[in-house]
């Protein structure tokens, strides 16, 4: 009986290591703070990662389909700054989509750089960065962007209103979360993802298109960027032309944290989820118990290591490699 149950905790472990890590650091600072699980502070911490949230969502399609994206950063800068600037110019239900369409089309040349001409995606995704990170400031003219008349629109709604209670924001993040994960687990399209990032010659000779589906990657991660930069925008109603600027390492830890694979061929969204979570609430854990800011990025990373640490020993059965 003791083995049997020795063997359910540790495959309990295995597969949810990142969970029980999750849980540990919650009970953690619940203990250090008694205000870190007020419902108010919960709802705020959640509602400050959506952003960062909506953005991971895309990148665990590109990162399981096995390349990276360090442009969403600087992309959602440029989406943010194009949707404040058209407001004024042809107003919210114009400019929405047309800022859309416009940050698909990045996204588009990125997937056709990589899918189709098949070149490195952590050279071409690092050069859209500084690329983007440029057209942005050539198209505001090195200006931050304002909303004039913040008063009379219904424009924050994306960023400041609510649903029964729960924050526009939160609501976006969970709806478009339960939608990729539907796509990712339920469809042909999903397990064409995963067979790609797994091994890409083998998906090329079993028929599927390889080039197709990491150019679609590419476009998920795009759309996911062009919603952060719609609620970033519409929250404050004005931006600077740098907003996202960083953002692609947050973004990947997050993913990362979450449990997918750099090799590719491995990941959730529910767990991407949990990745996002645990950076926003380690965060603001820290804040709670009175940490200067610049202690948090210390602490912070020691405890994403302790993280994926305790989610690759529960894997293996063991703290240390084999061969160490």
């Amino acid at each position: 009986m003791a083995e049997l149950t020795k063997k359910s905790i540790g495959g309990l472990l295995a597969r949810q290591g990142i969970l029980v890590a999750f849980v540990l650091f919650m009970i953690g600072f619940a203990i250090a703070n008694e205000r870190f699980l007020a419902v108010d502070n919960v709802f705020g911490v959640i509602r400050s990662s959506a952003i960062l949230g909506v953005m991971a969502l895309g990148v665990t399609f590109v990162v399981i389909g096995g390349n990276l994206d360090l442009s969403v950063g600087s992309m959602m800068s440029f989406s943010t700054i194009v949707v404040l600037d058209l407001h004024d110019k042809i107003g919210p239900t114009m400019a929405i989509p047309a800022m859309f369409a416009m940050t698909l089309c990045l996204g588009a040349f990125i997937g056709f750089l990589v899918g189709y001409l098949k070149l490195n995606s952590l050279i071409v995704t690092l050069g859209m960065l500084s690329a983007i990170h440029g057209l942005t400031l050539t198209y505001s003219g090195g200006k931050n962007m304002d909303i004039a008349d913040k008063e009379g629109t219904w424009f924050s709604v994306f960023g400041q209103g609510s649903v029964a209670g729960i924050p526009v924001p939160i609501v976006m993040f969970v709806v478009l979360a339960i939608i990729l994960s539907i796509i990712l687990t339920r469809t042909p399209f999903g397990r064409k993802v995963y067979a790609v990032g797994g091994n890409g010659t083998a998906a090329t000779f079993s028929g599927i298109p390889r080039a197709r589906v990491v150019f679609m990657t590419y476009m998920i991660s795009a759309f996911c960027v062009a919603t952060a930069g719609l609620i970033q925008a519409s929250r404050s109603l004005g931006s600077q032309n740098t907003v996202g600027q960083g953002m692609e390492l947050e973004v990947l830890a997050a993913v990362i944290l979450g449990g997918a694979s750099l090799l590719g061929g491995s990941g959730t969204v529910f767990k991407t989820v949990i990745g996002v979570l645990i950076l926003g609430f380690i965060q603001n854990g820290l804040l709670l118990v009175g940490l200067e800011f610049y202690v948090q990025y210390v602490v912070t990373w020691v405890i994403i290591i302790l993280a994926v640490w305790l989610d690759i020993a529960a894997k293996r059965g063991r703290l240390l490699s084999p061969i160490a």
